[in-house]
């Protein structure tokens, strides 16, 4: 798995018993060079020989990802031929659901990997969902209701990585989970930290902690439509980026920095708090995965907010920097035995699905 915080390839080897039951038998992380990094931002808005610049990235992005995978085996003691599948997200640089022809586009090539691994890939896995009438995204919500139901807690789930989005997971299970993408995670937090700090993330949220937030330029962020637009909904670095938030900055130069990136984060706060409470009842506990589950003062904040006990999904038996890589080997699983990937309460498709494209080993299906 690697999102929107581009900082690489998270790979998990995972065991599934059942589609609930799963033992993570280990982990390895293949961070993206700085070079990686500037290229695959290139390809996040228009621009000449995007094209080309396209097919040679996706290419070595199987190459890097391919590479991981071996690392990991290897790490593990465990043979390839011993693993019946790769789920492999790839890298998105578009995600447009909202155009009159939607589509969505991750690059990572399946091919590369299925080659150079030997094991079948599954990969594809946003646009079968979009063919259907969906978003495309997200598609971890199928994945939260699998393995994090409760049959007495009402439960939200909350990943935020450079997006942050929502599952809630009601204990009865004739009520429909839902989810969606409530806008900022860390990608601005990030994008800002760097810009004026030099490191790539603010650590536990301490640079945050030491601003003070600007109401007035929260409330105008909080102002764009996205945030009071209803769901099924998703967005990307498309819509939250630089450009965005320069628009929105320029009455505001003479601010110390650390101000604005303490409201930065109170906007990824606040919007994961209004989406809670007008789209999630009754909510008992919030779970939190994803990169900000390590951020300390952004955890304190939403605790405060919501005024419902938070904590990260470490508290139910699984690490929360490895939830998504581990989503994307259950949704292989998913595709592998036939069964859908996708909930059309959360992406708005028609009907469940079967998602993904399979790109046979060596030993073929």
């Amino acid at each position: 798995m690697s999102g929107t915080s581009l900082d690489g390839v998270d790979a998990a080897l995972v065991e599934f018993s059942s589609a609930t039951t799963f033992t993570v038998v280990d982990t390895f992380f293949a961070s993206y060079s700085a070079k990686q990094q500037g290229d695959l931002l290139k390809l996040f808005t228009p621009g000449n020989h995007e094209i080309d610049a396209m097919g040679q990235l996706c290419r070595s992005l199987g190459d890097f990802s391919a590479t991981a995978v071996n690392s990991l085996l290897q790490k593990a003691g465990v043979r390839p031929e011993d693993i019946c599948a790769i789920g492999s997200h790839g890298q998105t640089i578009r995600h447009r659901p909202e155009l009159k022809q939607p589509f969505t586009l991750q690059i990572g090539d399946p091919n590369t990997i299925a080659h150079n691994t030997g094991i079948t890939t599954i990969a594809d896995f946003r646009r079968r969902d979009i063919a259907a009438g969906g978003q495309g995204a997200p598609l971890a919500p199928a994945f939260h209701q699998a393995v994090f139901h409760h049959k007495s807690e009402n439960r939200v789930i909350i990943n935020i990585g450079g997006i942050a989005n929502i599952t809630w997971v009601p204990s009865d299970k004739n009520l429909l989970c839902t989810g969606f993408d409530t806008g900022p995670g860390n990608g601005l937090l990030d994008l800002w930290c760097k810009k004026h700090t030099g490191r790539d993330f603010d650590n536990q949220g301490d640079w945050a902690k030491s601003g003070t937030v600007i109401e007035n330029l929260l409330q105008e962020l909080l102002a764009f439509q996205y945030f009071d637009s209803p769901p099924p909904k998703s967005t990307g670095k498309e819509q939250f980026n630089e450009a965005w938030l320069n628009r929105y900055l320029k009455p505001y130069r003479a601010s110390k920095p650390e101000d604005i990136q303490a409201t930065l984060l109170e906007l990824t706060v606040i919007s994961l708090k209004n989406a809670i409470n007008t789209y999630c009842h009754k909510v008992s506990n919030l779970y939190v995965c994803g990169g900000g589950a390590l951020n300390t003062y952004l955890m304190e904040r939403l605790t405060d907010v919501s005024g419902i006990s938070t904590s990260s999904t470490q508290d139910l038996g699984v690490d929360p920097e490895w939830v998504e890589a581990i989503a994307f080997a259950w949704l292989a699983r998913q595709t592998k035995h036939s069964q859908a990937g996708n909930l059309p309460s959360v992406t708005g498709a028609t009907q469940p699905v079967i998602l993904g494209g399979v790109y046979p080993g060596k030993n073929g299906f």
